[in-house]
């Protein structure tokens, strides 16, 4: 039996100072992971805290007689548990200013389709609430149910899962999850841009007529995000 495996099956049997020791020989696995999932608005020591949590969940679920290592078990765990919170918790964190905003432009589409009688345009809210179109898109994007990166975008069918493998195996998994934070980076054009087209599926048309620009430069906004995108997440 290997240390890792004495220790586990002593953490197994209530030993709590073999946790600690496993933890802290383990520090390296657990922050291999965590910093998958930086950057995506809580802090790095709580992020930190939970993958410690999902490790030891791991620890008590692992069988020391089914022949697989440890941290091949360990691995999927600590994400998953990573995974629950940003699900839960919010997997983008959103400003108090652009959530102000996005109230701001809801109460506003309310009241406009009371007095017009049908819902208002985007340049009738711009102009009631005194917001750009672009900040009424970053706003309602930001704050909107985000859609699943496997759903279709426009005529042609791509999907942002493209620009990843296509393997199911852990790395791609974690890949996929590291999409938004590459996304964070990018210019916010850009950003409002990818995320009009492939979180909420709108049409390259729908998005032009949101952000009061042509077509054509949404085609050319979205193939240097796209570039971007390929970049960051090599």
């Amino acid at each position: 039996m290997s240390r890792v495996e004495e220790l586990i099956a002593r953490c197994q049997a209530g030993d709590l100072q073999a946790k600690e020791t496993l933890i802290e020989e383990n520090s390296g696995l657990i922050w291999s992971v965590t910093r998958r999932f930086l950057g995506r608005g809580a802090e790095a020591e709580d992020m930190y805290q939970l993958a410690c949590l999902g490790f030891l969940k791991a620890v008590d679920g692992f069988d020391l007689n089914f022949g697989t290592q440890f941290s091949t078990y360990a691995v999927p765990k600590i994400a998953g548990e990573i995974r629950r919170f940003l699900r839960d918790d919010g997997a983008v964190k959103v400003s108090r200013g652009i959530k102000e905003r996005a109230a701001t432009v809801k109460i506003a589409v309310s009241h406009l389709t009371n007095v017009l009688g049908r819902e208002p345009t985007i340049h009738e809210i711009a102009e009631h609430t005194g917001f750009t179109s672009e900040d009424i898109a970053i706003a309602e994007s930001a704050t909107a149910s985000v859609e699943s990166i496997y759903q279709p975008a426009g005529d042609d069918g791509f999907t942002l899962e493209h620009i990843l493998t296509d393997t199911q195996s852990e790395d791609a998994f974690l890949e996929r999850l590291a999409l938004r934070q590459a996304i964070n980076k990018l210019p916010e054009r850009e950003a409002t841009v990818i995320n009009l087209r492939y979180f909420h599926g709108l049409t390259q048309q729908k998005v032009s007529i949101l952000l009061d620009v042509s077509q054509v430069q949404i085609s050319r906004i979205e193939k240097k995000a796209l570039e971007k995108l390929r970049e960051l997440m090599l």
